[in-house]
């Protein structure tokens, strides 16, 4: 209420002022066509700014918002990836009968184009994770994923989160799979049944973190070079990879 009173103390003042020089202009010239004929020229001006500020320079605005906003977004994506989703992609990747296979189509290098991405998100759209339950350790697993438990929370308070759905699915997915690690205290004799069931949680990480990921590494390729030079480096498909340069 206190806000709204001093508005309307605002407005009266300001229209008051209005009339003021109004009134001062027609007794100082006498000229009350000349008043009413600009008045109304202003008036239909005001349409036009309001078409320029609120369409237009808005518009541009916004733009740049979002584009800090996911810059910031991109920086808790790298957090992601550097505390909990590479290790994961490396963990999940032996898991899988054809790593080989995969470490040659994501050989990322600093000579990709858009293309280059865009093509190997199409191959992963055919692609069919399979994994090989006698590679599984669960119990690794479970120790990297409870491990990072706190700051799986933390990102998911995160309320740049919001700008992308995508990512939001993903950690809620790798949340999920960490509380079924958490809620087994043997995970050494898991029956059939349950080891099929694991394995639906970690496909429902995989295919999306590899694609999270994808999208990562040419965000850091655009914006980053540095960054993306130590990430292609440190390759999770490639059981070689390493951050010391030897070339």
């Amino acid at each position: 209420m206190r806000y709204f009173k001093k508005d309307v103390k605002l407005v009266t003042a300001l229209l008051a002022l209005s009339v003021f020089f109004f009134v001062l202009n027609y007794a100082l010239f006498r000229r009350g066509e000349d008043i009413l004929f600009y008045l109304i020229e202003d008036v239909a001006f005001l349409f036009v700014q309001v078409l320029l500020v609120t369409l237009i320079i808005q518009s541009i605005l916004d733009q740049r918002d979002k584009a800090a906003r996911m810059d910031k977004m991109n920086m808790v994506i790298g957090a992601f990836f550097s505390e909990v989703g590479t290790s994961l992609l490396a963990l999940f990747s032996g898991w899988g009968p054809d790593r080989a296979k995969l470490a040659e189509e994501l050989k990322v290098g600093q000579a990709w184009t858009a293309r280059d991405f865009a093509k190997v998100l199409r191959w992963l759209d055919d692609y069919s994770y399979e994994l090989d339950l006698q590679k599984a350790d669960w119990p690794q697993l479970k120790t990297r994923l409870l491990a990072q438990r706190e700051f799986l929370l933390r990102l998911m308070e995160n309320p740049n989160l919001l700008e992308h759905e995508d990512f939001t699915g993903l950690l809620q997915a790798v949340f999920h799979l960490t509380e079924e690690m958490s809620a087994r205290s043997d995970l050494t004799n898991l029956p059939p049944a349950d080891l099929r069931h694991l394995e639906g949680d970690v496909k429902r990480v995989y295919l999306p973190l590899v694609r999270q990921w994808l999208h990562y590494m040419r965000h850091l390729q655009k914006h980053y070079p540095y960054l993306f030079s130590l990430a292609a480096r440190l390759n999770p498909f490639d059981s070689n990879a390493s951050a010391i340069i030897r070339e």
